[in-house]
């Protein structure tokens, strides 16, 4: 079997930006995926949000796809919390995400940029996501 492994920055959003994720929700999601992503072989180093997206450091095997990992990931979680109700109104995660690689050099830059997503929102617009997810260099 091949060996090897791939660190991947991920980030999602809810369906039409929806700010379904409160503080608490996301706690209880974060904890979710982690579990369901075990019994999946991905390995998530880092997983937190803000309000209607979530960011992930996760780490995939060479048997596992960027895509076919987000895909579990999305799907299952969005199934479980409609089970759950933990929403008022149904919630999807939105059809597109953002992934790429990252450096093992760069690592614990991207691992504080994610634990601080409250921190960084309350700062900063969401205009300015995106350009940061591809400044997390030096």
């Amino acid at each position: 079997m091949p060996k090897g492994y791939i660190i991947i920055h991920a980030v999602w959003g809810t369906k039409k930006r929806f700010p379904f994720l409160k503080r608490n929700l996301i706690q209880k999601i974060r904890k979710h995926i982690i579990e369901n992503a075990q019994e999946k072989n991905i390995q998530i180093d880092r997983i937190n949000g803000y309000s209607d997206h979530m960011h992930c450091l996760l780490r995939l095997n060479s048997t596992m796809s960027i895509s076919k990992a987000m895909n579990l990931i999305k799907g299952e979680s969005s199934h479980w919390i409609n089970k759950q109700k933990l929403t008022e109104e149904m919630f999807e995660w939105a059809d597109e995400y953002y992934a790429a690689s990252v450096s093992v050099v760069l690592l614990n830059k991207v691992r504080k940029y994610i634990d601080r997503q409250e921190e960084h929102h309350i700062k900063n617009s969401k205009i300015i996501e995106l350009e940061d997810s591809y400044q997390l260099g030096p």
